[in-house]
């Protein structure tokens, strides 16, 4: 093979190894753009503003086809799988709404009402418990006309819910004054005989603590004392006067 010969093989080994590459990069360009604007899916964006724990549903959502490839797989929702869910924060016109915003679903039985305690670092059982888990609920009744002071246990073996962040809330006084107080707010299930009590207590009662138990919980408890106050001490459980 003489020299010109063998520069006209290198010419075409250079156009065809340039061929390939410019196909491999043409296709590169072409499955770019495609994933940009080829494929699409549906996800579901608020409509107007949307106020925290209001239910979703067609009247506040939109359906909006945008890119399979910019939405994240949390955000491929159907309108089924939102109806009725409930977000705990706003959401502005326009926001997408993925799985991970959604409040979990109820998990109660057909018996059960979740009812929600105001606790502190201290009554909380200084974070100790986490949803899921179950505690005993006492009450501390010092002001409450005709009822002695006293420590009472308002319900046993009750399960955790959720367990929001810390909250400052605004609490009046007898004297007429406010303070602010900072709060952890608890969602217990309960039976609704158990709902009224906690409630009651919730209103009334002076403070209300949870009492984290053994992984036993199962175990007998009978003989557990159900009450406290000055005759355990010694003393005479005096009932307030009644208004």
């Amino acid at each position: 093979m003489n020299p010109r010969q063998r520069r006209g093989l290198l010419f075409v080994l250079v156009s065809a190894l340039v061929a390939i590459g410019t196909f491999f990069a043409v296709s590169a360009y072409v499955a770019n753009v495609n994933s940009q604007v080829g494929s699409r899916v549906t996800v579901y964006q608020a409509s107007q503003p949307i106020a925290p724990y209001t239910p979703l549903g067609p009247d506040n959502l939109e359906a909006v086809e945008v890119p399979e490839r910019w939405v994240p797989k949390s955000s491929v929702l159907s309108l089924d799988e939102l109806q009725g869910r409930r977000v705990g924060f706003r959401l502005n016109a326009g926001s997408t709404v993925s799985s991970d915003m959604l409040i979990p679903s109820s998990s109660l039985s057909a018996t059960e009402r979740e009812v929600a305690v105001n606790v502190n670092s201290v009554t909380g059982v200084a974070g100790r418990v986490r949803p899921g888990d179950r505690v005993d609920l006492y009450a501390v009744f010092s002001e409450v006309p005709g009822l002695p002071k006293s420590v009472r246990i308002l319900s046993r073996d009750i399960r955790i819910v959720s367990i929001a962040g810390e909250q400052t809330v605004t609490k009046e006084s007898a004297q007429g004054g406010t303070s602010e107080q900072q709060v952890i707010p608890v969602t217990l299930a309960l039976e609704p005989e158990q709902a009224l009590a906690v409630t009651y207590a919730g209103a009334f009662a002076s403070e209300v603590r949870l009492v984290a138990l053994p992984s036993d919980v199962g175990t007998n408890r009978k003989g557990e004392p159900n009450d406290y106050d000055a005759r355990k001490l010694g003393g005479k459980a005096v009932p307030e006067e009644a208004e």
